[in-house]
């Protein structure tokens, strides 16, 4: 009989929706979707029902945007981050999913707070057809696409966290 997993220490990236919940405390979650000009971030209800967009951040350094970050953890008592990766539709994964597990490296350097990887494929579309119905100008959907991908990504997990296995 083999043993149960022991819980993560915080301060991991880990790809296990089991294992990361395992590693956190009660509190709320950000969602982040990482693009290359911006950072898109959605933040869930203290219950992890309900995932809303938060905010973007433009992209300067990595230092300011992780300072932004940091500070929106703190401000609304955030115990864990949802990293959305971006996988190619044949699972595989490529320069923009390296360039997110070294943004999740270089978080956990910073901040003793678990990462979990989650599957972001098509997410964006699924934030531009959303707004395309609802009938919102070419501008606003750059305003808002990035941290409504963000929503997206979180409220998934939010989702397989409720889900039985």
């Amino acid at each position: 009989m083999s043993q149960p997993a022991a819980p993560e220490p915080p301060g991991r990236t880990m790809e296990d929706p089991q294992s990361f919940l395992a590693a956190i405390q009660t509190g709320r979650l950000i969602g982040i979707d990482a693009g290359t000009k911006t950072l898109g971030l959605a933040l869930s209800d203290v219950t992890r029902t309900i995932a809303s967009p938060l905010e973007t951040i433009k992209r300067t350094k990595f230092t300011a945007d992780a300072a932004r970050l940091l500070s929106l953890v703190n401000e609304h008592g955030v115990v864990g981050l949802v990293l959305g990766l971006p996988r190619n539709l044949d699972g595989t994964e490529g320069p923009r999913a390296q360039a997110t597990r070294a943004l999740a490296r270089n978080l956990n350097k910073l901040a003793q707070l678990p990462v979990l990887l989650w599957d972001e494929r098509l997410t964006t579309a699924e934030a531009e057809r959303m707004l395309i119905g609802a009938d919102q100008t070419r501008k606003r959907r750059g305003e808002v696409i990035d941290k409504l991908a963000a929503t997206i990504i979180l409220q998934s997990a939010l989702d397989r966290f409720r889900s039985p296995q």
